[in-house]
């Protein structure tokens, strides 16, 4: 079993910024992808941002611009910097991998592994 410790959510004021980071122990984790995902209560879980092991990045539309998805290989650490937060991007926020090396992680079902999940909340 993957292990993705999360940790960096909490209440903000709209304009705001706020850093999550994912750890993950024990795997090989520069060869994976890695997902920031997030679902709003009564909302499907949306996928976010993705970093493949190669580096290359993917955002939803909503967030283009203002959130940044990066990766520290020597310290099997995915990260997730929200700029310009808005009150709808209030959710629970999770950190996500795929069991295979082979999946890019463009779309929430490719993913497996997922984190205990971090409340973000965006106040007006």
């Amino acid at each position: 079993q993957v292990q993705l410790i999360e940790s960096g959510g909490g209440l903000v004021q709209a304009g705001g910024s706020l850093r999550l980071s994912c750890a993950v122990p024990g795997r090989t984790f520069s060869r994976y992808a890695m997902g920031w995902l997030r679902q709003a209560p009564g909302a499907q879980r949306e996928l976010v941002a993705a970093i493949s092991s190669g580096g290359s990045t993917n955002y939803a539309d909503s967030v283009k611009g203002r959130f940044t998805i990066s990766r520290d290989n020597a310290k099997n650490t995915v990260y997730l910097q929200m700029n310009s937060l808005k009150p709808e991007d209030t959710a629970v926020y999770y950190c996500a991998t795929p069991r295979l090396t082979t999946i890019i992680g463009s779309r929430p079902q490719e993913y497996d592994y997922w984190g205990q999940g971090t409340q973000v909340t965006v106040s007006s």
